[in-house]
């Protein structure tokens, strides 16, 4: 009696919330307009060739094992961007978008974020917070969303504690059944009846699914679709002409990357673009790193130093992000907005990786020597995970790890738990 009650409740709540509301939570994946193509058009010389590799990192040496890397068979293509100092001092690409065709990838080349896209919907909701358009620290349950929880949690839950995932469900709730094609509002709904990892509040537990009601609450408080208000608020003031939501934002590229298991090239799959909060962007490398130049204090205009503390400040405590010797590297790994967080060789390091079929991206920076690193690559191989680290070593004059471990590649691969 009470399941039937509660579905007939849900089934007048969305049509009080008419076209507008529907929009909202089920038809939010169809993003903003999507240009036919997204050639790169920088504003400046891209730092890719030798000559124009300055700074204390050790480019030319970090370049060769790049292409080592991308030149192992569990690869395709690889592209990466560093920020030293605060400037855009080193960008490069290796391999292919296809196995198939040859096609090289190049820095106008465009790849899925996949998770990492999961620091977008926390800037947006640390600007919106800041304009007063919402309240990081109310229940979200006082907002129209798709998100039910065990025992009505979602009337407790703050917005802020589902951006850092701290829901209480099991660790990526439902996200077979969103690899199936179904609905992802509707899933939101069933999660009512899913199984709790922790008392919702106490504890991080991982999801895409239940993260994503971002996506309804951000765009309700902006007043438009949140890809909509992603574009207008971030991404065009920042110059990313690259950046979708959206299969046809990766497709609709003049070059794209196909997503590969081994020599395989995958089919693609509209699930995760389809939970555009947790998994939807897509970009070239140059705007990846706009955007993580941004989040160094490049573009204070866009972004404000209490825009970023706010989002990348840790909120809660999480398990280890990688295996093995990398995973013991990083201490103290938490949680903001959207934003991992953890201590390495003594410093704050902040930023978030990323996985879905046949993709991989990563973002890591040192906020205080606004230095980092921005790597997408278009298969399921893991060891490019501990790239970045590679990089700071050379920043910091650290030699104290092989990241990379290129003589050994035969040996597992470093592995992210799972951010998809």
């Amino acid at each position: 009696m009470k399941k039937s009650l509660a579905l007939l409740f849900g089934l007048a709540a969305l049509l009080l919330l008419g076209w507008n509301g529907y929009r909202a939570l089920v038809a939010q994946p169809a993003g903003f307009p999507v240009a036919v193509s997204s050639v790169l058009e920088p504003r400046y010389k891209l730092p890719e060739d030798p000559d124009d590799w300055q700074g204390r990192i050790d480019y030319r040496r970090l370049d060769r094992d790049f292409a080592t890397l991308t030149a192992q068979p569990e690869m395709a293509g690889l592209a990466v961007a560093i920020i030293e100092d605060g400037k855009l001092s080193f960008v490069h690409s290796y391999g292919v978008v296809d196995k198939t065709s040859g096609e090289p990838v190049t820095p106008e080349t465009v790849f899925r974020w996949a998770s990492v896209s999961k620091g977008v919907a926390g800037m947006l909701a640390a600007k919106l917070a800041t304009e007063g358009a919402v309240d990081l620290d109310a229940p979200i349950g006082g907002r129209i969303s798709s998100l039910r929880l065990p025992g009505g949690a979602e009337s407790q839950i703050t917005l802020a504690q589902l951006l850092s995932h701290r829901t209480g469900l099991t660790k990526n709730a439902y996200d077979s059944k969103l690899e199936d094609g179904q609905n992802p509002a509707l899933l939101r709904g069933q999660l009512a009846q899913a199984p709790l990892q922790c008392v919702p509040g106490t504890c991080h537990s991982y999801q895409n699914i239940a993260f994503d009601a971002a996506s309804e609450i951000l765009g309700q408080a902006a007043g438009t679709l949140y890809s909509d208000a992603v574009e207008k608020r971030l991404f065009e003031p920042l110059g990313m002409t690259s950046a979708r939501f959206d299969m046809a934002g990766l497709t609709g590229a003049k070059s794209w990357a196909r997503p590969h298991r081994g020599d395989d090239v995958r089919n693609l799959s509209e699930s995760y673009w389809r939970v555009p909060a947790a998994a939807g962007v897509s970009s070239n490398i140059v705007d990846l790193a706009r955007w993580m130049q941004a989040q160094m204090g490049e573009k204070e205009n866009v972004l404000s130093a209490s825009e970023r503390v706010l989002a990348h400040s840790p909120l809660v405590k999480t398990a280890r992000v990688y295996r093995g010797e990398l995973a013991r590297a990083l201490r103290d790994p938490a949680y903001g907005l959207g934003w991992r967080s953890f201590r390495y060789a003594g410093r704050q390091l902040v930023g978030h990786s990323g996985a879905v079929d046949g993709f991989r991206a990563t973002l890591i920076f040192d906020p205080l020597a606004r230095t980092g690193v921005v790597a997408m690559w278009n298969s399921g191989y893991g060891r490019p995970f501990a790239l970045p680290f590679a990089v700071l070593d050379s920043y910091y004059g650290e030699s104290t790890h092989d990241w990379l471990d290129l003589a050994s590649l035969s040996s597992q691969p470093v592995l992210p738990r799972s951010d998809p």
